[in-house]
């Protein structure tokens, strides 16, 4: 099974697979895991069903999984299953999808 059948996202919420930061800079420095930057983009493995406007109307969503993804830097939560890490990121706060 996996990581992604475990998780559902409901209402709005997507599930995304955080793209590696940098592990080089462009000069060819080796960095650190204090010093990387936290991703910002990653892979949509699982959508919501969207929410609901004031009316009950489920509202579409906007991203489908496989997309590349940009998010807000502190959006979103953290979910660990088994070794991996994931983000569980409100639609919302998806800023752009990545071509």
């Amino acid at each position: 099974m996996t990581a992604t059948k475990k998780i559902t996202p409901l209402f709005d919420n997507v599930l995304v697979k955080p793209v590696d930061a940098e592990e080089k800079t462009p000069s060819g420095i080796v960095l650190p895991d204090s010093a990387k930057e936290k991703p910002q983009i990653g892979i949509v493995k699982a959508v919501g069903s969207g929410a609901t406007d004031d009316s009950g109307k489920r509202i579409p969503m906007q991203v489908k999984v496989g997309q590349k993804v940009m998010y807000k830097k502190w959006g979103g939560n953290e979910v660990k299953i088994g070794a991996e890490e994931w983000m569980l990121v409100e639609q919302k706060d998806i800023l752009a999808i990545v071509e």
